[in-house]
């Protein structure tokens, strides 16, 4: 809880047996989430398992992709804050106070991993990679000018109940270019957004979504296919 209103936690999950416990329990020792939302994306590991063993609530969702895990969550959810992140251990619960201290003015808070001073030694976030997503942010912010993005892969975000509802039906994206769809259909919601730095660590396992250059780089190019259609669609 926080201010009196329900804080849900949604928790995409693909195989993320060596992160997800710990995970589930950094996040419940802030004593601000009331609901946590685990979504097993098919995972053939022991995910579904450990997360039955948590107070988390369990949901198998068997659309594979990235993007349908997190909308899932999101419709299973019932807080007035919903906060989306990893449970690789990329990101960290002790951010949560800081990022709910902005929904007092705004509606959604949105991380940003691309500041130095948050990037942790070993979190994948080389050069070329932080540079990738600040170009392409930019060119979000150019697309649909609101804020000045800096970051258009962070999943680390926190929507209002109010923003989601707004947003929920216009949400299409099942793959792993969920974010910036996110972030342009709040803007074109007209919902007010602060993007902040926050703590990027290194994680647990391997990733699922960019594995090297070239995963990294088509995913780049889907994101920014995307959002050049969503901007061709915004005119009719």
């Amino acid at each position: 809880m926080y201010k009196n209103k329900k804080i849900s936690l949604i928790l995409p999950s693909y195989n993320e047996e060596k992160g997800i416990t710990k995970a589930i329990n950094e996040f419940n020792e802030t004593k601000m989430i009331d609901e946590i939302i685990a979504v097993d994306n098919n995972s053939t590991d022991q995910t579904a398992l450990l997360i039955k063993k948590t107070n988390a609530k369990y949901f198998l969702e068997r659309t594979q992709g990235y993007g349908s895990a997190i909308r899932r969550g999101l419709r299973e959810s019932s807080g007035d804050l919903l906060v989306i992140t990893e449970p690789d251990g990329s990101f960290t619960a002790n951010d949560l106070q800081r990022m709910l201290s902005y929904t007092d003015q705004f509606d959604c808070v949105f991380g940003t991993r691309t500041s130095k001073d948050y990037i942790e030694e070993g979190a994948k976030m080389y050069f070329l990679l932080r540079i990738g997503n600040i170009v392409v942010a930019k060119l979000l912010s150019f697309l649909f000018p609101s804020n000045s993005f800096t970051d258009v892969g962070c999943t680390y975000k926190i929507l209002s109940r109010k923003s989601y509802n707004l947003i929920e039906k216009k949400l299409k994206v099942i793959g792993s270019e969920l974010s910036p769809e996110i972030m342009v259909q709040i803007i074109l919601a007209k919902q007010s957004i602060k993007e902040i730095p926050v703590t990027y660590r290194e994680r647990n396992g391997e990733s699922k979504i960019t594995k090297d250059f070239i995963s990294t780089a088509i995913l780049a190019l889907r994101m920014i296919y995307l959002m050049i259609g969503l901007r061709i669609k915004s005119f009719f």
